[in-house]
């Protein structure tokens, strides 16, 4: 381009075009995926299909090397290659967990070897795999104060719940760390500490698979952990559909494809249909253009718009008692069922209490009724929108003076965010096209008025 000139509306179209294709980068060649495929192919994995590979959009992923139909099968990972809790009972580790009383979780024990592996370095038979872990999460158990004072109200707890179980878990087993210091070759206060098992603790929920496994005579509780090297580097996508299951016969962990896979391209499998709040809480990211995402309304904002209502204790109470306190959404649609109807019961008044059930099982109120709802689901809708807007001018100013760690941490957050603001900004609009439209009114079953309704108490 000569200086000066300024490129036509043609190329700065083929340019955008150019920049929004996602680029990848093969990863087969650096050495710790040269080590993983070694130690894999030498307990009987072997894959011509796919190759790590670094993405522009999600980061680490496999790549197919050719194009995969329909019904292919993506991946078949041998049982030897599987690091289940049967793998920690035959090892160094088994002695002290088998003699341990009170018996230890599934989970528990794959965490304490994942940082005794981790530990023993190059020594270690699972180093290779434990290479290529990552070194950090952007999960809840990891975020600081200020992210966490930036996540949705209905998340925050739940996201504050899973930081504080797991400080839980290393704090109630300090005497079963102690017990294992004849096979640490440091202090066992630097080995196990609460950083190394929360680093376990997020690989291990992150990135098992589910496989059933027999109840141990020496674990307690269910064991459905299996993590699953080369194959846990497949990333989530909403819209991908696949079979995944154990293989009793071949005895490997197999990948079938739905959907199929052109040559080249990211190679993904769905984690299942979770929302994007679910996602960050239970893997530690925000997958674009979710069909599953809502938005949660908070029971303490339905509690403020609610509170000049002189029955509200009563309702909050009649809505847990009847299992509709959770749960309640807002989507790009709309409303979600449970919300309306939570919303129909709050409009009555304590006179008409024999209709409350009536309501929760599915029967519409009056017009007048009908509308208020309606109105309280664009308050609740334009009171979390404000939320949502603050937290992201927080998110931006964190962003400008936080470390790296924590910046990951925040762009999580600020996906799910962004993702909250436009499912409330459609939600808006798709009820004030719906308003415009009149629905008529046979549609709403109608109930006689009450001539002492209590007064409108939405604020």
């Amino acid at each position: 381009m000569m200086p000066g000139h300024r490129s036509g509306r043609a190329a700065r179209k083929r340019r955008k075009k150019q920049e929004s294709i996602t680029q990848s980068v093969s990863l087969s060649h650096q050495p710790q995926y040269v080590r993983l495929k070694k130690f894999l192919h030498q307990r009987g994995f072997t894959s011509t299909l796919l190759q790590p590979a670094l993405f522009t959009d999600t980061g680490r992923g496999l790549q197919a090397l050719k194009t995969i139909k329909s019904g292919e099968l993506i991946i078949s990972l041998p049982e030897t290659c599987l690091l289940t809790t049967s793998t920690v009972l035959n090892s160094y580790l088994g002695p002290y967990i088998k003699s341990w009383r009170p018996r230890i979780s599934p989970l528990l024990a794959l965490c304490v070897f994942l940082v005794c592996e981790r530990h023993r370095g190059e020594a270690s038979d699972w180093f290779p795999y434990i290479d290529v872990l990552p070194k950090t999460y952007t999960c809840p158990a990891y975020f600081s104060d200020d992210v966490m004072a930036v996540l949705p109200t209905s998340v925050q707890r739940k996201a504050l719940d899973q930081r504080e179980e797991v400080r839980g878990i290393h704090s109630s087993n300090v005497s079963l760390f102690r017990s294992l210091q004849p096979i640490l070759s440091q202090p066992v206060e630097e080995v196990l500490t609460y950083e190394a098992l929360r680093w376990a603790w997020c690989s291990v929920n992150t990135r098992s698979v589910f496989m059933s496994h027999p109840s141990s005579d020496f674990l307690f509780g269910q064991d459905v952990y299996a993590l699953a090297p080369f194959l846990d580097l497949l990333n989530h996508r909403p819209d991908v559909q696949v079979k995944a299951s154990f293989n009793e016969v071949s005895r490997c962990y197999e990948i079938r494809s739905v959907s199929g896979t052109l040559r080249y391209e990211q190679a993904f499998i769905n984690y299942d249909s979770h929302d994007s709040q679910r996602l960050m809480m239970e893997y530690g990211f925000v997958a674009s253009c979710n069909p599953n995402s809502v938005v949660y309304v908070d029971t303490d904002l339905l509690c403020d718009v609610f509170k000049a209502d002189r029955s509200l204790d009563q309702k909050m109470k009649f809505l847990r008692e009847n299992n509709f306190i959770n749960n309640l959404t807002v989507s790009s649609e709309g409303p979600s069922w449970r919300l309306l109807t939570a919303l129909r019961l709050m409009a009555l008044p304590q006179t008409l209490y024999p209709q409350w059930k009536a309501v929760l099982l599915g029967q519409r109120v009056c017009e007048e009724r009908e509308e208020r709802s309606v109105r309280t689901v664009k308050t609740l809708c334009e009171r979390i929108l404000r939320d949502t807007h603050t937290a992201l001018e927080k998110i931006s100013l964190l962003l400008q003076c936080v470390c790296l760690s924590l910046t990951e941490q925040l762009h999580v957050v600020e996906a799910l965010r962004q993702e909250e603001r436009c499912i409330l900004g459609n939600c808006l609009k798709t009820m004030e096209c719906s308003a415009e439209q009149q629905p008529p009114d046979e549609l709403l079953s109608r109930q006689p008025d009450d001539a002492n309704d209590d007064e409108d108490a939405v604020s």
